[in-house]
């Protein structure tokens, strides 16, 4: 019986030892705007030297959570970005063991809109045609097309 007992406990070491030798933690959270309202859509990337691809990355889902997973015990750089909105960047997350850490975010509205001005001479009449077209100005509700090739509207 006592050989019996051994070899449990011999078995159960073998397999616990690995486990916690290659113990994974996580970051989680939540994002949100200056106005406390979710952010779906929002791209976070965990960097750190312990990591063999030295970031990992994920995205909010509709109810502006995340989560990392796998992510070995070592120091982490967070950084949360979104088109419109300011890019935070938070140092010194420690993970450790299997631990989850929860990292939470509030984002402020950053450049929503960008102006690009075109300035150019009228074509005269010898000069040769363009090759193809090419979209110059994209808006929500319209684009334009040089050369004619097709003007479409959504309104």
């Amino acid at each position: 019986m006592r050989g019996l007992g051994r070899f449990v406990a011999a078995l159960a070491l073998t397999l616990i030892v690995p486990a916690v030798a290659f113990a994974q933690a996580s970051i989680s959270g939540t994002v949100k705007d200056a106005s406390g309202a979710v952010l779906p859509g929002v791209t976070i990337e965990a960097s750190s030297d312990v990591l063999i691809e030295k970031v990992r990355s994920g995205v909010t889902d509709g109810n502006g959570r995340f989560q990392i997973i796998d992510l070995r015990p070592g120091t982490y750089t967070v950084t949360f970005t979104l088109t419109g909105f300011g890019t935070i960047k938070q140092d010194g997350v420690l993970l450790t063991g299997t631990s989850n850490t929860v990292v939470d975010a509030d984002l402020k509205v950053g450049s929503v809109a960008e102006t690009i001005t075109v300035t150019g001479k009228r074509r005269s009449s010898t000069s040769p045609a363009p090759r193809d077209s090419r979209c110059l100005t994209t808006t929500p509700s319209r684009i334009f097309r040089v050369r004619g090739s097709t003007s479409r509207s959504r309104a």
